[in-house]
């Protein structure tokens, strides 16, 4: 059983909690700091670690949501690992609160190696070209601030430094700072992109930590005790905060409908940081040249540095004009980027995106499942009510699908009416519970123009194990699928690895059933139907068996589905129909009068969706010599369904003069309303309900069978009663008025000879 069904956005949470967290311990540091004890630190300290905490978690879950891109996903997922490292940092400067620990190296390496790990997080991002060209541009662009602000730090905050700092200490402040700077140019250039896969105002939020590094370097080494220490104890919390605050954006975005044209980003004030760093560089020089440098020296420099800003003012403006130029291109970029992974009736994730993601997944080493979604009869649906209204209801059953795929979930629409899901999980349960509660999403009734329609799918189920391919998967995915058709449809199936050998076994099958049809291994029995009223011979109804050279005898069973689902059955049912019809004039030619007057010959819906059947039939009656009337062509309840051109084709047909028999008749949903639509001549009961109905026991059958002699009757229709095996059924048959039946206890199929012997014989067959 399924729970209630949970809309995606609630399932898949906002994050919410650890943002809450993190500006709870935030709020709580800056309390203590109002009404901090000069004493005791250890209550200051301990809010960076709570909420970084909280950031750690945040950032971990939003990596390992599945719908996301890869680039996404490895950026929050290593920006959370170094969440994990700063932790560590934070955690060293709790345990050494009463020790100063602002820049002790227990504190300051864990510090440096988070900020370097969440750098390379950023460098995994597209800043621009991915050639050597571009790689330099970017490297050249952090060695200018680098340089820049080594020079700042050097001649600026460590010459403030207190007398008696460390070296150490000094080094390290430089380090933090400068790398402080360089993850601002790195973010810059991240979010200068137009394109770039991180929401903007995420990378608005994550430059506060590099913000919060520099002035960490500057207050640690030039400033009061306490400026110091509102740094050393706010700094982690406002880290851990604005990590969370950038998670939890991040996810609101992932809440906008997918039609939303995305944002266009500005221009960071990050990416200016390189020609910032040369500006300050030479006011810093021009300084000290008006200080330290006397005469004609002093104007070389200035001049020099003069120089130096009119080459930037002019790259400056030469990024202008290309940003321009290159703004329409990047544009038509990303609009064939979305539309070559998107589904455009649908507006889900089409073929390409899914196996693109499976894939990545899958080389990943992470969890995958994927559900294969089929509309049972959808082209009946599109033949009788028209494409249009068809395309609405696909519409709205990937709006149904989006609805209740969770975050860590990618819905999408692999073609036609085929859909899929593909699940971050691998645990079999998940799995079933997620397929059954789509199956229990879709069996609602679909509201479709003025029309209330229920589109029921079969689903399949596959779960990816070692070494499976994108497409290894699908193809389980797709045999479970369907399995669960052959089920009964309407239902799930979860991928066996004998299913697999089935379908071998299958195709194997249709290969030698192709073969069987051009070496004539095919023959035909004729089981006879009688009149059960007065005994005679009244028909035959032809029956396909397969005598195979070395399996022996083959099952109907077996060979009849094989030939369904591989098309076989068209030139198969093709020669059955010329089979019996020669057979029937062979018969007339032998017993004249006393030869049954037609012949009965199964149609699948294949052969009646073919634009030439009725062509064939009357090219075989033609050549063969017979009436319409002597053929009689037997069709089941769901073919009868099929769509639009079955029906034209049927009553094509009958205008011939060819006679139809519904077969399996009371089976059906649809029985009754089927006798107003379709041109019946003969309703044939099915087996079913002749079973039992001799002992009078089960009230339900002897009232169906009752009640379809009465509607023949009624409805001037021939009724023809299947599957008699005893006396007692015969009588009971008799009293409801039935007047025609076959079945064992009065003959079993026979071959060509022995049903012929039946029509010579002088006295009735059945007594």
């Amino acid at each position: 059983m399924t729970g209630p069904v949970v809309p995606a956005a609630r399932r898949a949470g906002t994050g919410l909690a650890p943002l809450l967290i993190a500006v709870a311990a935030t709020a709580a540091v800056a309390v203590w700091l109002v009404v901090r004890d000069p004493q005791d630190v250890v209550i200051g300290y301990a809010g960076a670690p709570i909420a970084m905490i909280a950031a750690a978690w945040s950032v971990q879950r939003l990596g390992a949501m599945v719908m996301l891109p890869r680039v996404v996903r490895a950026f929050w997922r290593q920006l959370g690992h170094a969440a994990g490292i700063l932790l560590i940092g934070n955690a060293a400067a709790l345990a050494m609160a009463n020790n100063d620990a602002g820049m002790n190296p227990y504190v300051a390496v864990p510090t440096l190696l988070g900020m370097f790990w969440a750098m390379s997080a950023f460098l995994r991002l597209p800043m621009g070209d991915r050639t050597s060209l571009g790689w330099l541009r970017v490297l050249l662009d952090l060695a200018t601030v680098a340089v820049a602000g080594a020079m700042i730090f050097h001649y600026v905050v460590l010459n403030s430094a207190p007398p008696g700092t460390e070296l150490t200490t000094r080094a390290t402040a430089a380090v933090v700072g400068v790398a402080g700077l360089l993850c601002l140019v790195i973010i810059g250039k991240a979010a200068v992109r137009p394109d770039a896969p991180i929401d903007a105002v995420s990378l608005r939020i994550l430059t506060i930590p590099p913000m919060v590094a520099v002035a960490v370097a500057v207050l640690l080494i030039g400033s009061h005790d306490t400026a110091r220490l509102m740094i050393s104890v706010g700094g982690g919390p406002l880290v851990a905060l604005s990590l969370s605050a950038a998670a939890y954006r991040q996810r609101l975005t992932l809440r906008r409908p997918a039609t939303e044209a995305p944002v266009r980003r500005r221009r960071s004030v990050n990416e200016f940081l390189p020609f910032a760093a040369v500006l300050g560089t030479a006011v810093m020089v021009v300084v000290v040249a008006a200080r330290e440098v006397q005469g004609r020296e002093r104007v070389l420099i200035v001049g020099a540095v003069l120089v130096t800003t009119l080459v930037v003012a002019r790259q400056l403006l030469g990024m202008r004009e290309n940003r321009r130029m290159l703004a329409g291109l990047r544009d038509q970029q990303a609009e064939l980027r979305r539309l070559a992974m998107t589904d455009t009736l649908t507006e889900l994730a089409n073929r390409t995106r899914f196996v693109a993601v499976l894939t990545e997944r899958l080389a990943a080493h992470e969890p995958a499942s994927v559900l294969l979604i089929d509309i049972d009869d959808f082209k009946m649906v599109n033949d009788t009510m028209g494409p249009a209204l068809g395309d609405q209801l696909l519409y709205q059953v990937a709006q149904r699908l989006r609805a209740n795929s969770g975050a860590r979930e990618l819905p999408a629409r692999l073609g036609g009416d085929e859909f899929a899901v593909l699940l971050d999980v691998e645990e079999v349960d998940s799995a079933e519970e997620a397929a059954a509660r789509i199956l229990q999403a879709l069996a609602e009734p679909f509201r479709v123009g003025e029309h209330h329609l229920l589109a029921h799918a079969s689903l399949g189920v596959a779960i990816a194990g070692p070494g499976d391919s994108a497409d290894e998967v699908l193809r389980n995915a797709d045999i479970a699928m369907y399995a669960a058709k052959e089920g009964g449809k309407a239902a799930w199936a979860r991928f066996e690895p004998r299913m697999r050998q089935d379908v071998v076994n299958h195709a194997r099958l249709g290969s030698e059933l192709h073969n069987a049809i051009i070496r004539h291994e095919l023959f035909l029995l004729y089981q006879p139907v009688f009149d059960i009223v007065t005994g005679r011979l009244h028909g035959a109804e032809a029956l396909v068996r397969w005598t195979h050279p070395t399996r022996g005898f083959v099952s109907p069973g077996d060979f009849i589905p094989v030939a369904e689902r591989s098309g076989l059955i068209v030139p198969l049912g093709s020669w059955v129909l010329r089979e019996a019809c020669e057979q029937l004039a062979r018969w007339r030619h032998e017993h004249g009068d006393g030869a049954i007057k037609a012949i009965n010959v199964n149609v699948a819906v294949r052969q009646l969706r073919e634009p030439g059947f009725v062509d064939e039939v009357a090219a075989v009656l033609s050549e063969t010599g017979l009436l319409p009337q002597n053929l009689v062509l037997e069709v089941t309840e769901s073919s009868v369904a099929d769509g639009r051109q079955v029906r034209e084709t049927l009553h094509a047909l009958h205008e011939m003069g060819v006679r139809l028999a519904l077969d399996d008749f009371g089976t059906g949903s649809s029985s009754l309303s089927l006798l107003r639509a379709f041109p019946v001549d003969v309703l044939k009961l099915d087996k079913s309900f002749v079973d039992g109905i001799a002992d009078g026991e089960d009230r339900g059958r002897l009232a169906v069978a009752a009640a379809v002699a009465q509607l023949a009757e009624y409805l001037q229709l021939s009724a023809v009663a299947e599957g008699i095996e005893s006396e007692a059924q015969l009588e009971r048959l008799r009293e409801m008025g039935y007047r025609l039946g076959q079945g064992f206890f009065m003959s079993k199929p026979l071959p060509a000879d022995q049903a012929g012997a039946l029509m010579g014989a002088p006295a009735p067959v059945v007594a």
